[in-house]
């Protein structure tokens, strides 16, 4: 009966949304235990998403339920005040600290490169693609990365380093195609084995590195999708680091999801399950951080974009799930599909961005123009 009574509120609380528990919608979530809906107002997200993986729940379009309940608010509604004590202790205590950096490598990013070998593109670059022109993953990742140089404006000869390099995809990219040297550093063994072992003849280094370790003069710096790791009692040190490391005429290109809002830490599932001890950064957070320290020449948010590569590493992961079952379980089947859909409705419901900042440290004399 209790759980009845929580149904009719939740359902309640949905219906502004056009979301109902064991509706008729393919978005409807299906509930195969009763037990799911104390669960949910007594652990919130964190409660959802593990009863999915527990097979308490099914839902046959997981990416348009989470894109309702953000796009119509529904999603503060679900996050309790206990349920959302990683965000307080990220208040507390510095959880990106020099020798924690790596835990996030370990846990997710060296979760196996088989995975990501089927569900990435050919240069393994995980994070948003550019789809303005493009009709498929691979041309929308080459589009990103030639946005990204093209906007650093190399030139051969120049000495660039990326933070958070991945597999070495973006760095092989730049060194074949803009006759550039690159430095690549990652808190991942295992990216950084693969990108060793890739690199063939190009002027590429790749080290298993923190930021906070890095030395030296580089005429360019960008970094794709590593800086939701740093976290915000880190990004006067990142921020810092990259000034020390670039000459006076350089650039810094920060690529970044963001949030709409400032918070300490990232959802209470996300946390546990897939980015351990990650934020996603604000504007106002980047913004002020970046006082005293850069000038920003320009700022480029095309997180729509995320919504449709995320959708399609989604369709690659299910493709090739019958080739992983030797090495994951069922319950890895449903958490990644639970991560890759639920991003996707966040990014589709414009409650996540993508943003790219590029910025240099006084000011480009002559003005700064940027592509799309």
């Amino acid at each position: 009966m209790f759980d009845r009574l929580i149904k009719e509120k939740l359902n309640q609380q949905l219906a502004v949304a056009g979301v109902c528990f064991d509706g008729p919608n393919i978005w409807d979530p299906k509930v195969r235990n009763l037990h799911l809906y104390s669960r949910i107002m007594t652990q919130g997200t964190l409660g959802l998403g593990e009863a999915y993986m527990e097979g308490w729940w099914e839902c046959e379009a997981l990416d348009q339920f989470f894109y309702r309940l953000l796009r119509y608010g529904i999603g503060e509604q679900l996050k309790f005040p206990l349920s959302n004590w990683n965000r307080w202790v990220a208040k507390l205590i510095n959880l990106q600290t020099s020798r924690r950096a790596f835990i996030v490598g370990k846990r997710h990013y060296d979760v196996g490169n088989d995975l990501y070998m089927r569900m990435l593109d050919p240069l393994l670059i995980y994070s948003c693609g550019y789809w303005q022109a493009a009709d498929n993953l691979a041309d929308a990742q080459i589009a990103k990365l030639r946005l990204v140089f093209d906007k650093l404006k190399l030139s051969p000869g120049m000495r660039v380093l990326d933070i958070g390099c991945g597999w070495g995809g973006a760095a092989r990219f730049a060194a074949q195609h803009y006759g550039v040297e690159v430095v690549g550093v990652s808190i991942s063994q295992q990216q950084v084995d693969f990108a060793n072992t890739y690199k063939g003849g190009l002027a590429v280094k790749y080290s298993y590195q923190d930021y906070r370790e890095l030395q030296g003069c580089f005429d360019r710096v960008y970094s794709l999708g590593m800086f939701e790791h740093v976290g915000q009692k880190n990004y006067p040190t990142f921020l810092d680091k990259v000034t020390s490391l670039l000459t006076d005429e350089g650039l810094f290109l920060l690529h970044t999801i963001g949030g709409n809002s400032t918070v300490s830490g990232n959802d209470p599932w996300v946390d546990r399950y897939i980015f351990p001890n990650g934020a996603l950064p604000s504007i106002q957070q980047i913004g002020s951080d970046c006082e005293g320290r850069f000038v920003v020449e320009d700022m480029h948010n095309f997180g729509s974009d995320y919504d449709t590569t995320l959708l399609a590493w989604h369709a690659n992961f299910i493709q090739a799930w019958p080739q992983l079952t030797d090495r994951y379980d069922p319950s890895f089947k449903r958490m990644w599909e639970y991560y890759l859909l639920s991003c996707a409705g966040a990014f589709r419901a414009r409650n996540l961005q993508v943003w790219q900042w590029v910025l240099s440290t006084k000011g480009i004399e002559s003005g700064y123009r940027s592509p799309r």
